[in-house]
């Protein structure tokens, strides 16, 4: 069974510590066996790639570094807050902001 986690992709996020710290970005990618996540424009790397049919020319090209998800936090409604799960009206597992106490969509 997959671990339930407070991000999912899609989710606008905040980095809270390394060299991307403070700067938000989009969940492109979530490695759920290693708990890490890549995030659209954060914790850019260079990577040497050798020439190939979509890139005829190979080179030194710039692409997303994961980051481990102890170090994003979610942003909703244009602040950073922390998640927490409970039962809606409905039944279902929902999660919500610890901050406004919202539901999160």
């Amino acid at each position: 069974m997959q671990k339930k986690l407070h991000i999912k992709k899609g989710d606008l996020v905040k980095v809270l510590s390394g060299e991307s710290r403070g700067q938000e970005g989009k969940i492109i990618n979530i490695d759920r066996k290693k708990d890490r996540a890549i995030v659209e424009g954060i914790n850019l790397i260079k990577k040497h790639q050798k020439p190939n049919s979509a890139n005829p020319e190979g080179g030194i090209v710039e692409k997303e570094g994961s980051i481990h998800i102890s170090n994003l936090m979610l942003v909703h409604k244009g602040v950073a807050s922390r998640i927490g799960r409970k039962l809606n009206a409905e039944g279902k597992l929902v999660r919500y902001s610890k901050k406004s106490g919202e539901e999160i969509k």
